[in-house]
């Protein structure tokens, strides 16, 4: 028996990815799944560049404002909920379309993988942290690299939280990342993905990410944040994200506002080329070549 199609839609941050999978909904009786690790969060909706309900044009939408910023929320929670909504989606008779940019969200689901649910080893983290703050992240890096090689080519040196990750895995269980990915891709997979990753020359696509910043400030990012900040007891997880936790060293008087405009391009243009590089990998994509 044919197993059902899953499209996906892929790609750079600003790469007009949104756009795509609705249009292609439209034509294909689809609904879309998010795959963005930052718009599941609710009231962050100009930062991560949230679909309004206009722009959905009737498509519905799910993965998108379901938990509060102060929450954490893993990998293996978005495999469950999300293959929840792929079943929801096929029950109707419709296509579901997979859409965003967290390579690991995605990547969990085309490749089957299962993530263990492990308790988080608050003072192994909060002692790794204080290491990177100090400004020895390379140590870190040097660390996860002698431990699991094969993860860290994926892996960026200024990438904190996934180094982390790689180190906490291998204390927490005795194996790296990669012996456990492998392990967990036993199973298989439940449907056919199809997917089709966005590609764009390069100094286009770093144009499109300045003049997205300078849109969301424009649009209220710096007042978004701050009523973030108050609605909230706890400093939210999803303040660490990007384009977030920049506002708010310069809501905290560490820069000037044009240097945190020049921070957020800077960075999103850096985690734009980690995407490329992540999606390139995979073997199994369709590059869908965008000039404009």
């Amino acid at each position: 028996m044919d197993k059902p199609t899953v499209i996906v839609i892929a790609g750079p941050t600003a790469s007009g990815k949104s756009k795509l999978a609705i249009e292609l909904a439209k034509k294909v009786n689809g609904e879309i799944i998010s795959a963005d690790s930052m718009q599941i969060y609710k009231d962050m909706n100009i930062g991560t560049a949230k679909v309004s309900k206009e722009e959905m044009q009737d498509i519905k939408h799910y993965m998108i404002d379901v938990i509060s910023p102060e929450e954490r929320y893993s990998v293996s929670a978005y495999k469950k909920d999300a293959e929840k909504c792929i079943k929801e989606i096929l029950s109707k008779g419709k296509t579901p379309i997979i859409c965003g940019g967290t390579g690991l969200y995605i990547n969990s689901l085309i490749y089957g993988i299962e993530f263990r649910e492990e308790k988080i080893d608050e003072e192994y983290r909060n002692e790794l942290n204080k290491i990177a703050e100090n400004g020895r992240l390379d140590e870190l890096y040097n660390k996860a690299l002698e431990i699991d090689p094969e993860a860290m080519k994926k892996i960026s040196k200024n990438d904190k939280k996934r180094i982390i990750r790689i180190l906490e895995i291998y204390k927490k269980t005795g194996k790296t990342k990669t012996q456990q990915d492998i392990e967990s891709r036993k199973n298989g997979v439940e449907y056919n993905y199809k997917v089709f990753v966005i590609n764009m020359d390069r100094e286009l696509l770093y144009d499109r990410i300045n003049k997205r910043v300078d849109q969301m400030i424009n649009e209220g990012l710096i007042e978004e944040v701050k009523a973030i900040l108050k609605k909230y007891k706890k400093f939210p997880t999803a303040m660490q994200g990007l384009g977030y936790k920049e506002v708010v060293n310069y809501l905290q008087g560490n820069v000037s506002k044009e240097e945190m405009v020049e921070e957020v391009k800077m960075e999103t243009r850096r985690y734009a080329k980690r995407q490329i590089t992540w999606f390139k990998k995979n073997k199994e994509t369709y590059l869908l070549n965008r000039t404009r």
